[in-house]
């Protein structure tokens, strides 16, 4: 091999170890940015998780107190709306760190009728930093598991095993209807497939083809919610996870249990 070939071969490796290294570098939430990057990445529409990456920041820095987070408060309220649901959900996390601002309070409060289930939880949960209750409804949504539906008549060419995790729209199974069309059934919900229908089924536009039970830290955080507004009624909800089942964490049953007596030491029953 000539010196000209060595070179080269050298520079191929060391590209090839370079690539995934600026991916992890440019794509990873840790790498602290600075003022002028995070308006920059707030506003770059073209990489949602660019926009995610400032909003997990600007939450870092109201979590510690720093008053330089207040520059991007508009930008909170303007995400609300944002069209990407990740971007959402984020958002409405970040919003509930600082319960001084009014205009957080009102704009969780319109989150709650956002047609994504994920944002609507996430929007309930920061109200309760709000002590405000109003999302109740949305926190014991948390618990249920997410039925999915099918959006057209077909014929199901693949799909998932029971038991698999899977993560907020993660694919469940491939719908073929129409002239071969292909619909991707991707899951509304982090959690476990409890049932999917199997290839081959033929399915009718709206029946069900899964069901997925939520992941332990959507209902970890739904019982702690609870904890604080939790009312009577909402005791068969909580029930299911003091059970000593495989699929539910030691943390979570142990949340279920002192959520229950919460709720009974409130209501004095």
């Amino acid at each position: 091999m000539s010196r000209t070939q060595k070179l080269l071969f050298f520079i191929t490796a060391w590209l090839i170890c370079l690539m995934p290294f600026l991916f992890w570098w440019n794509t990873w939430f840790g790498r602290k940015l600075s003022d002028q990057q995070l308006t920059e990445y707030l506003h770059d529409t073209k990489k949602p998780r660019h926009i995610q990456q400032a909003l997990v920041q600007i939450g870092e820095r109201i979590t510690r107190h720093d008053a330089t987070a207040q520059q991007w408060y508009p930008d909170l309220v303007r995400l609300a709306a944002d069209p990407v649901e990740e971007v959402r959900n984020t958002d409405a996390w970040v919003m509930g760190h600082d319960t001084t601002v009014a205009g957080f309070h009102e704009t969780l409060l319109k989150m709650l009728a956002d047609p994504s289930q994920m944002v609507r939880g996430n929007a309930a949960l920061s109200l309760v930093r709000f002590g405000d209750a109003t999302g109740r409804p949305q926190i014991l949504a948390l618990l249920q598991p997410a039925q999915v539906t099918s959006p057209q008549s077909g014929r199901i060419i693949d799909s998932d095993r029971p038991g698999t995790a899977i993560h907020q729209d993660g694919m469940i199974a491939k719908l073929q209807y129409g002239h071969d069309q292909i619909a991707e059934i991707r899951s509304p919900i982090p959690g476990r497939i409890r049932s999917v229908a199997g290839t081959g089924a033929n399915i009718a536009a709206g029946t069900e083809i899964a069901v997925i039970d939520p992941a332990n830290d959507q209902v970890w955080e739904a019982l702690r919610a609870l904890y604080l507004i939790g009312q009577p009624e909402d005791l068969p909800a909580i029930r299911p996870y003091e059970r000593d089942l495989p699929d539910i964490s030691n943390d979570v049953r142990q949340q279920a249990l002192e959520t229950e007596q919460a709720i009974r030491k409130r209501s004095g029953s």
